[in-house]
């Protein structure tokens, strides 16, 4: 039989050894819990996107840009500049503005009276919170009906997301029929919103006039692409529309999700119209309008600040910087950009 002092060594090491055994457990790797969910997958490689930047997920508001083009124009109500063009069943109008929605039935769509050489064209718009995947809500100009096969168009263009991704604003141009047959080419860049677009009502606008197109989004501009020649810049009169439609093919990560109708139906609002610039009918001598306080056009120092910021922080593809296109289609890209911020299209 061990003695008294034998016992208690034994004892004591064997409680140390349990204490250390413990401490390790605890300090261990740790397993994720059961219901983990797996990292996102990467972009497809066949659309490239930029990559993610520092402040790509801020949620502060870029700069004031110290000048507000909406204020400028009246708001217009949809019935005097604009008709249904299509899903007129999937449309409904009433004094605070006009909802269109899309279900496995149907879209809808709407066109302005009057084609424009030049102008501001804009809406508040609200969208559909949850999952939008494969849904498409535009507001844009085109020409398409009267150039067939060969029409100009410019685009804001709301991407439908993923229960946990968040909407995509594309802006994109095409020109004589880069966006139509096969062989399409597009000009766009993507962006990221600073504020959810489900919770409240914003403000979207294209100016067009004959030296360049500006994208504003609440008065702030995005983007400007500017007229660097003829080929490369619309200027055919064209007309405005809105829609809501299927885009399950390509709007969400290039088709991968697609439009799922058990969340059907799909409501965009639109309200707040305004429009305002030179019809195609109007005299030469009508002037076209500017998005900034010069009457020449371009954007003021806290204008380009604004949009520097909007660039940098939320953009997150430009097809300039698209190293897989093929830029003699876009002569435009001739020398890219080191820094994404700069583009100042």
């Amino acid at each position: 039989m061990p003695s008294p002092s034998l016992f208690f060594v034994i004892i004591t090491l064997a409680l140390f050894l349990s204490s250390s055994i413990t401490a390790a457990a605890k300090t261990g790797p740790k397993k994720p819990p059961p219901n983990h969910p797996p990292p996102p997958p990467p972009p497809p490689p066949n659309h490239p996107r930029l990559p993610r930047q520092h402040g790509i997920t801020t949620t502060k508001a870029p700069p004031h840009p110290g000048y507000l083009p909406s204020s400028k124009f009246k708001p217009t109500s949809f019935r005097k500049c604009y008709r249904n063009l299509w899903g007129e069943g999937h449309q409904k109008l009433d004094p605070s503005g006009l909802t269109v929605w899309l279900d496995r039935a149907s879209g809808s769509g709407f066109k302005s009276l009057k084609a424009y050489r030049s102008g501001y064209f804009g809406a508040s718009i609200k969208l559909q919170s949850g999952y939008t995947a494969g849904v498409n809500t535009a507001f844009y100009l085109s020409n398409n009906e009267a150039h067939r096969g060969k029409h100009d168009e410019v685009d804001i263009e709301f991407l439908g997301r993923t229960w946990k991704e968040p909407y995509t604003l594309q802006t994109n141009v095409y020109v004589r029929g880069s966006g139509d047959g096969g062989n399409i080419v597009g000009r766009e860049a993507r962006f990221h919103l600073w504020f959810d677009p489900t919770k409240h009502f914003h403000r979207y606008a294209i100016l067009w006039n004959p030296k360049e197109i500006i994208f504003l989004v609440d008065d702030i501009p995005i983007r400007r692409y500017e007229k660097k020649s003829i080929t490369t810049f619309p200027t055919r009169p064209m007309w405005v529309y809105g829609s809501i439609w299927d885009a399950s093919d390509w709007a969400t990560d290039d088709g991968k999700y697609k439009t799922d109708y058990t969340y059907q139906p799909f409501v965009s609002q639109y309200k707040n119209f305004r429009l305002a610039g030179c019809s195609s009918s109007a005299t030469p001598h009508c002037r076209p309008v500017s998005a900034s306080p010069y009457q020449s056009g371009g954007l003021s120092k806290k204008q380009l600040m604004a949009m520097r910021w909007v660039q940098k922080n939320r953009m997150v593809y430009h097809y300039c910087m698209d190293t897989t296109r093929d830029h003699s289609l876009t002569p435009e890209c001739k020398k890219l950009p080191k820094k994404k911020e700069n583009i100042l299209d």
